[in-house]
């Protein structure tokens, strides 16, 4: 079963994007950390349940190892929006061709493997979740964030292929919702401000 990680907000510029979501959730990032091989930075939101949210942009510094970015940031335009989903897996086996190879990375006391397409797209567009395994020993990111008393209530992808999805993800986290329609993401969040969306 694939279990939700976290979901993830790309954005051309990582303050404009961290404003973003701090204005709409009414809370405070932190900041999160450098990945060199994909040239990226983040900002994050510890969430209950174990879950947590990210803002990532490219880090105009930094020259990315691989040649490219990830998370389809290398074609990102427009204002900051939901943009991935991300799912713990115990297995890489049998996965579409699409969702690319699992790429060992670690980050200070943190190593994961993940899934990153070769050009650094993200598969149907996002609508398909990028795929993660933590590393035995590993204590999830989640855990080190100071809590926000935000909660995520729901979940919901839409998209024209919404049951070859949900037939490539069987069974999945009951939090995600797939939705047959034009391509788009929403999150409902409890927050100490209320219910709010991304």
């Amino acid at each position: 079963m694939l279990t939700l990680d976290h979901i993830a907000v790309a954005c051309s510029d990582l303050a404009e994007g961290t404003a973003w979501v701090e204005e709409r959730l009414g809370v405070s990032l932190q900041t999160g950390g450098k990945h060199p091989r994909y040239g990226t930075h983040n900002t994050l939101l510890g969430l209950a349940d174990g879950l947590y949210l990210e803002v990532i942009a490219i880090d105009p510094d930094a020259v990315p190892e691989a040649g490219h970015a990830w998370f389809g940031l290398d074609h990102f335009s427009g204002p900051p929006r939901l943009a991935n989903w991300i799912c713990q897996t115990d297995r890489f086996d049998g996965l579409p061709a699409a969702a690319g190879a699992p790429q060992a990375l670690t980050r200070g006391e943190l190593s994961w493997q993940i899934t990153v397409p070769d050009d650094g797209a993200l598969p149907m567009g996002g609508a398909y979740p990028t795929l993660i395994r933590w590393a035995e020993g590993t204590v999830h990111p989640a855990t080190r964030l100071a809590p926000s008393g935000c909660r995520l209530m729901s979940f919901s992808v839409t998209h024209p292929q919404a049951d070859k999805i949900a037939a490539l993800i069987d069974p999945c986290d009951d939090r995600v919702n797939l939705m047959s329609g034009p391509f788009a993401m929403h999150a409902i969040f409890e927050t100490p401000q209320g219910i709010r969306h991304l």
